[in-house]
């Protein structure tokens, strides 16, 4: 069964509503969470920047993910699930490639995300991080809708 979930999470509503899943799962099988975040370092071209305020934003990205984390996990382990948290970086990658790297490196049994489930123009215009999750993940992938009625 699924023991090892991971669950990445944004600070959105669509990623809390995932995270609620993976909590639901994880106690039903008496799994473990790790909840994992992405800081993509390239929010703008360094080289049109200056290097102190390029360097304070890219401080202030890290500093936002890691309490992100930190308030998450002490809300599953308050639901008495066992949880630990990544956070990760990558610079000009997708936030799904660092997402499938860390399902693979942990390893994971399940993913579980939330997805705005995008369709025509705004998919193609926007991407979609879940799709490229589910496309390439080497686990079954849950995606969860951020209202049930959405579905």
């Amino acid at each position: 069964m699924y023991k090892k979930i991971l669950a990445p999470i944004d600070g959105s509503p669509t990623s809390a509503r995932g995270l609620e899943e993976a909590i639901k799962l994880a106690k039903g099988t008496g799994g473990t969470l790790r909840l994992v975040h992405v800081v993509n370092e390239f929010v703008m071209d360094s080289a049109y920047a200056f290097p102190q305020y390029y360097e304070q934003v890219i401080a202030a990205m890290r500093k936002s993910g890691a309490d992100l984390l930190a308030e998450a996990v002490a809300a599953v382990r308050k639901q008495g699930v066992e949880c630990d948290s990544q956070l990760m970086e990558t610079v000009g990658g997708r936030a799904a490639d660092a997402i499938v790297a860390e399902a693979r490196r942990w390893p994971a049994d399940l993913i579980v995300l939330g997805t705005h489930g995008r369709r025509g123009l705004r998919r193609l215009a926007l991407g979609s991080d879940a799709e490229m999750v589910l496309r390439s993940s080497p686990v079954p992938v849950l995606l969860v809708r951020e209202t049930p009625e959405a579905a």
